[in-house]
């Protein structure tokens, strides 16, 4: 008699859900803005590379693209939204963290039609893909104080609904 061992097979982990086109372009325009940040790259040159980059077809173009030149016209105001609430200066901050937070602050700040819960969920999950280990709570911390201070109507409303 010939008997064999019963195959066994390990079930496969949940395939996480497919990124959306927004969030694309939130790690897109993250990666741009890393590139100005750190390598002084301008907005011509990230608008530039960012097409030839895999993936990039699949990203909100007009989305990401909006967001680095929101951010990039507006570095400093929004730095300055963030400064009271960072326990260093600005320029001190990774750049990985430095960059999710001037892209949370300019959604929060022009783009009203955007849930502030969103924005701040769609930062903290940038921040646990790319950011150091405990940069999401950072991220998180910082942003909750400028949604309040940006969006106090909104803020209020969900946390008396909560």
């Amino acid at each position: 008699m010939n008997a064999t061992a019963p195959e066994t097979t390990t079930p496969e982990a949940p395939r996480p859900p497919p990124k959306s086109a927004r969030r694309r372009a939130r790690e897109f325009a993250l990666q741009g803005l890393y590139q100005w940040r750190v390598g002084g790259a301008d907005e011509a040159d990230i608008a530039a590379h960012l097409p030839e980059l895999d993936g990039f077809a699949k990203a909100d173009r007009e989305f990401c693209l909006a967001t680095i030149h929101g951010v990039l016209t507006r570095h400093e105001e929004l730095s300055a939204l963030i400064a009271a609430y960072i326990d260093r200066p600005f320029r001190e901050l990774s750049p990985i963290e430095a960059c999710i937070l001037l892209i949370g602050t300019c959604e929060l700040a022009h783009n009203p039609e955007i849930p502030y819960r969103v924005i701040i969920n769609e930062a903290i999950e940038l921040a646990k893909a790319f950011g150091g280990t405990d940069g999401h709570k950072y991220v998180n911390g910082v942003l909750d104080k400028v949604a309040a201070d940006l969006r106090p109507t909104e803020v209020q409303a969900a946390r008396t609904r909560a």
